[in-house]
């Protein structure tokens, strides 16, 4: 059994927050983590016997989530968030390999754990690495984009993001540039 159950309700202020809950087959855990879009989110586990068990729960857990109002974002409804990193040639050497290995790895961890979303794919060629990331919160997952490339040290300075609806790809802006009116290109 696999799978992640991922919902999201705004409170009476605006704010967004989000619920997930998985069955961690290896460890026979149930998780459930949950917290402010843009946080550091709480998680808590539970061992479980089977999985049955494990279905059980994961059902209740979507019908509590329902219950208290919070509700899948569709991919329509989100956006494509993009962290470009220039490359010193065109198709990548062995050492820009190892830095999409190390960025798509970090990256997944770092919006996971604040419910920012998902790497969807990576792309390498025409000099740039692009990590394609889909974000229910534009400036929330930017801003967590470029702390992670800071603290993981995946050379800052080489960093470009921009961000497009889910539905119009064409339409990146950039949200972030090393150079100061920098355009945007895949």
């Amino acid at each position: 059994m696999s799978g992640l159950i991922r919902m999201y309700k705004r409170d009476d202020g605006g704010v967004l927050h989000f619920r997930e809950a998985w069955f961690d087959d290896e460890d026979q855990h149930f998780v459930v983590n949950h917290g402010v879009v843009g946080h550091q989110s709480s998680t808590e586990e539970s061992g479980v016997d089977d999985d049955t068990t494990a279905e059980g729960l994961m059902a209740a857990f979507a019908a509590q989530c329902e219950d208290d109002g919070y509700a899948e974002i569709a991919p329509s409804q989100q956006f494509w968030v993009v962290a470009q990193f220039a490359l010193k040639t065109k198709d990548g050497t062995e050492r820009d390999k190892h830095l999409e290995r190390k960025a798509k790895s970090a990256l997944t961890t770092e919006l996971a754990w604040r419910g920012l979303g998902v790497v969807d794919r990576s792309e390498m060629g025409n000099s740039r690495l692009n990590i394609f990331c889909l974000c229910p919160d534009v400036n929330k997952a930017v801003n967590a984009i470029k702390v992670c490339v800071r603290n993981e040290d995946l050379d800052f300075t080489k960093l470009s993001i921009a961000a497009a609806p889910y539905d119009d790809p064409t339409a990146f802006k950039v949200k972030h540039s090393p150079k100061a009116g920098a355009g945007f290109t895949l």
